[in-house]
Formats: structure tokens, C-alpha cells, sequence
């Protein structure tokens, strides 16, 4: 089985047994974000977990503070695709009993973007294991009802991506160093500016922009992709980690001139993806495929 479909299965079983919403959640598996509505407030708070695990999202010979600050910006990343202002974060790190040096090369460079960012850590979990793991779990907010949803596209909306493809595949292949940063302040413009729908480049755009279209049960036919220094096409189409944004806006939307127009949302089946006129498969990052 595919990764999407595992979470398809899990998914499907959280809703027979009534367990998909409720206690205040409105949005829950399915988008970057689970979105929490409290009672008699202006703002929806989101929330969001990602996991590192070493020799599947980093090595052992990385710099411990590039693992931490990577291991922060995927969380933020899924609170810029919903236009969310990050709050604080939880971090939970399972290390060998010898690696107490390693714990504070990964605090220093998850400390320095935590307070760029103005996160607060708020606690976590630490125990002791064969590998390096860790999760992080990310809170933030954002004006009632505003989120941004990848079930939010529309025939005829205009395809974009905040920047240039490819750069985080490069880099691995090359064996370059390559901080990605989060999105964050471009999340909550994009959000005020009116568009409605949006999501990270986390696995790829060929696998994400099927993701969003799906979701929104549309196609898409997308003409040019903007790729990063020294990527090539294939990097920018199918790499993952960039975190970038993608996102869908009408025309009468102004938006901020260095966002990149890739494409357009068509009717068709839903998930199908175009290239310059040829169905582009979902060729991106897939835990449960090979590479």
C-alpha cells in the first residue's frame, strides 16, 4: 500500500467509529493542519505533528543544529499552508544515552529559529532509544473560519508556488548543505490578500498538487515550473522538502510579485495532474514506496 492510501484506511476507520470531529475539532485528517474552534473565540487555534527519524530524514553526520532547525520548520510549514500564526510547540526526542552532546547542537539550532520565529516551547518528551527520533508538534492560530484548506480550489483558479523548485533534492544529491525555511509570514499574507486554499511542498509537487486536487475533486494542468540554481526538472517536479507553498487564487486576487504562476485548476477527474498537455504522475516522496 501507498502512503495515501494507509492514511485512507485509518482515515475511513476514525469516521465509522464517530471519532473525525467533535469536542470543538472542524477540520481533522485530510490537511496540513487539524484546525480546534474554541468556544467564544475570534481565532481557530491548528495543530500539527511531524516526525525526523534518523537515516530516513537525516544522518548521523549531519550538524545537530541543521536536524533542529529542520525539524522545526516542517511543523511550521503546515501552519503557514493554513495562514496561521505559530503560538508554541511541543518537542518530544528519543536519543542513545550517549548522545548528550548531540541533544544540544539539535536544541541550539531548534532554539534559534523557535525564537525567530517568536515560538514558544512549551515541553515535549525525552527518552532513551537505539536511533535518533523526534516529533514535533506545532500550535498556532488563525481568524475564525479563515483557514486555508486544500478542499478550497475552484475551476478556473490560477496554480502558484512561492518560490523555486528543486533545491532541497539538489542538495541531497549533491551533498550540499540546504536549510529550508518556513513560509510563515507569506501564509498569513496570502490568507489576508482572500486566497482560500493552499498547502506545503513537503513530498514533491507532482505528489502535493494531486493531494490538493483531490481534496478539492478537481484536476489541474500546470505549463511551467520555476526551478532553483542547479536542480534540474525532475528535482523541481518530483523533490521533496522544499516547503514552499502552493496555492490557488482567482485573478482578481493581487498578489506579491515574486509568488510564481504555474498552472490553472481545470474540471476533470479528481487528483489528475498535467504537465504541458501529458497526465504527470504522483512521483514524490511516499514512505511506503521505493525511492
Amino acid at each position: 500500500m501507498t502512503e495515501a492510501q494507509i492514511i485512507e484506511t485509518i482515515q475511513a476507520r476514525i469516521q465509522r467509529l464517530g471519532l473525525a470531529r467533535g469536542n470543538g475539532i472542524v477540520t481533522g485528517i485530510g490537511d496540513d493542519c487539524a484546525i480546534f474552534s474554541p468556544r467564544g473565540s475570534a481565532n481557530d487555534l491548528v495543530f500539527t505533528a511531524d516526525m525526523m527519524h534518523q537515516d530516513v530524514h537525516f544522518t548521523a553526520a549531519e550538524d545537530p543544529r541543521d536536524v533542529g532547525h529542520k525539524a522545526l520548520t516542517r511543523s511550521l510549514s503546515d501552519c503557514a499552508a493554513m495562514g496561521a500564526r505559530p503560538l508554541f510547540c511541543l518537542i518530544s526526542l528519543a536519543v542513545p544515552s550517549s548522545e548528550t552532546s548531540w541533544v544540544d547542537g539539535f536544541y541550539d539550532g531548534l532554539c534559534e529559529l523557535a525564537r525567530k520565529r517568536h515560538v514558544i516551547i512549551a515541553g515535549g518528551d525525552l527518552c532513551r532509544t537505539a536511533e535518533i527520533s523526534c516529533d514535533v508538534t506545532v500550535c498556532g492560530e488563525v481568524p475564525r473560519g479563515q483557514a486555508l484548506l486544500r478542499s478550497k480550489a475552484r475551476i478556473g483558479d490560477r496554480i502558484y508556488v512561492s518560490g523555486p523548485l528543486g533545491k532541497a533534492a539538489y542538495a541531497l544529491e549533491s551533498g550540499t548543505r540546504h536549510l529550508p525555511q518556513a513560509r510563515v509570514g507569506l501564509g498569513e499574507r496570502l490568507r489576508e490578500l482572500g486566497v482560500k486554499c493552499a498547502m506545503d511542498l513537503s513530498d514533491g509537487l507532482s505528489t502535493d498538487l494531486a493531494r490538493l486536487c483531490l481534496a478539492s475533486g478537481l484536476a489541474a494542468e500546470i505549463a511551467r515550473v520555476p526551478i532553483a540554481k542547479g536542480a534540474t526538472l525532475a528535482h523541481a517536479l518530483h523533490g521533496g522538502e522544499d516547503y514552499q507553498l502552493l496555492f490557488t487564487s482567482q485573478s482578481t486576487i493581487t498578489l506579491p510579485t515574486h509568488v510564481h504562476l504555474i498552472g490553472r485548476i481545470t474540471k476533470g477527474p479528481a487528483g489528475q495532474v498535467k504537465y504541458q498537455g501529458q497526465p504527470l504522475p504522483p512521483q514524490g516522496w511516499d514512505h511506503f514506496q521505493k525511492p
